[in-house]
């Protein structure tokens, strides 16, 4: 679905501007998500991304972002709270402390290799072993 629609905003947009090739310098990234401990870190990532940019200085600020409607209850038919949503009083809470850096390095590398936020990886290919120490 996404895929469609970036190409068909894109072919809009280019022929509006008469203009060619790709507006977004790569392609839309996903993955999927196996815990709802990942499921509020995806939704603290998100609302951070415009503060950590420099743009604004907390994420109510942000135009675009969601936290108004999850952290103060302002109604927008746009956002429906995932399972996970602790309610308003405790999704202000997330906002509390820094986002671990461990769990932001998790979800780019499962949003850039494919693979469910969360899970247990197991490794790919043949086990490398020094020369000498396998047992004869």
């Amino acid at each position: 679905m996404m895929k469609r629609l970036a190409q068909c905003y894109t072919q809009h947009v280019n022929k509006a501007l008469r203009r060619t090739g790709s507006l977004w310098e790569g392609r839309f990234r996903s993955c999927l998500v196996t815990s709802e401990r990942y499921a509020l870190a995806c939704y603290r990532y998100v609302e951070l991304n415009p503060v950590s940019a420099g743009m604004v200085g907390h994420p109510r600020d942000y135009r675009w972002s969601s936290y108004r409607a999850n952290a103060e209850g302002r109604p927008d038919r746009m956002i429906e709270p995932h399972p996970a949503y602790p309610g308003a009083n405790a999704y202000r809470g997330l906002f509390n402390d820094k986002l671990d850096d461990t769990v932001v390095d998790e979800l780019r590398k499962a949003t850039s290799g494919g693979y469910a936020a969360g899970s247990i990886r197991r490794s790919r290919g043949r086990q490398m072993r020094k020369m000498g120490t396998v047992p004869i």
